[in-house]
């Protein structure tokens, strides 16, 4: 809910991750937070996955021999918490700032599972919550496990009411109607770069028509962050595939800016090329676009049309334990989280 429309300065990150390591791309991050807060930032966004990087192997060559990159990812991934989201919050609180950026989150119970996450941290360095992608898009299937409905939140924070989905998500309706249906107003929209498109798909382009939907939409902020292909992934990607590189090095395959509530930059936005892209986002612009078209108020018809959100935690198992004995019944431990437990 909020009572204040706050004016301050956002910015997207574009760059490549320190490719499957996952310690040295904390490090880079913190970095970047720096760089963005001397911009005067007070919202960082970073890619998709960014710690430590994109599976692009799923892309290019078939599974069996992707399986063998399948572990490599496994081991450089990360816990959450961890050190390495650690690092990153410590960087958020020294700068002030609030940070979403993606990370390979290990499951602690599986060591077959990985999650798409995005994790959102707040300018003390305390973790708001986490987003796990619900569905892995298309050839990703073959790397991460989906998450559920309970990381599907908005949360309140003295920039606004700030929410967040994972590349293909933002094409996904009901999930964004998810969003602003509980107040959102700006969103975090994380991607990576992915040359292998169709010869005829512009990839930078329907990044930015996806937000720029999203933006008119609900009449909201969008800021979006996409991860840049280094030499360094296209050199262990022809490990792979020798022509990886012809492959990877397409144009236009990145973009990275921030759109407004009537769905125009707000500034130039940036394609391919490293950079932070940075802007000042006034909430008060949200008010007037949606006199006319509220599709989570007044322009829509909750009588026809119901969205139903289960925001249960879903694990691979749950207990129930009795005390043995009458003392243990008198002073009961804390109970165990489970993996699908909210943080």
């Amino acid at each position: 809910m909020i009572s204040d429309f706050p004016t301050f300065t956002a910015a997207a990150v574009q760059a490549a991750p320190v490719y499957l390591d996952a310690a040295a791309t904390a490090e880079k991050a913190a970095r970047l937070i720096g760089e963005a807060a001397g911009k005067g930032a007070k919202l960082v966004v970073f890619p998709e996955v960014f710690v430590p990087g994109y599976p692009y192997w799923n892309w290019i060559t078939d599974p069996v021999t992707g399986g063998a990159w399948f572990e490599k990812l496994v081991r450089a991934s990360v816990f959450l918490p961890g050190p390495e989201v650690d690092r990153i919050a410590s960087a958020a609180a020294e700068h002030g700032v609030h940070v979403v950026i993606g990370i390979n989150e290990r499951s602690p119970v599986s060591l077959g599972a990985l999650y798409n996450t995005l994790v959102f941290l707040g300018p003390d360095g305390r973790m708001l919550g986490r987003h796990r992608k619900l569905v892995p898009t298309w050839a990703e299937k073959l790397t991460w496990t989906g998450g559920d409905g309970a990381s599907l939140r908005v949360y309140d924070t003295e920039i606004g009411p700030l929410g967040g989905l994972a590349c293909g998500e933002n094409t996904n309706t009901l999930a964004r109607f998810a969003l602003l249906g509980q107040g959102e107003l700006v969103h975090a929209a994380s991607y990576i770069s992915l040359p292998v498109a169709p010869p005829d798909y512009d990839m930078a382009e329907a990044i930015k028509l996806r937000a720029q939907s999203h933006s008119f939409e609900g009449k909201v902020f969008t800021v979006v962050s996409t991860s840049t292909i280094s030499d360094e992934i296209i050199a262990e990607m022809e490990k792979v595939r020798p022509d990886a590189r012809q492959l990877l090095e397409r144009k236009s395959s990145a973009y990275s800016g921030i759109i407004g509530p009537d769905g125009r930059e707000v500034v130039p936005g940036l394609i391919d090329d490293e950079g932070i892209v940075t802007a000042e986002i006034d909430l008060s612009r949200c008010i007037q676009p949606k006199q006319m078209h509220d599709i989570t108020g007044h322009y829509n018809r909750f009588d026809v049309f119901s969205l139903t959100v289960n925001r249960r935690p879903l694990a691979a198992v749950s207990t129930t334990d009795a005390p043995t004995t009458p003392r243990e019944a008198e002073t009961p431990e804390a109970p165990l989280a489970l993996e699908g437990d909210q943080t």
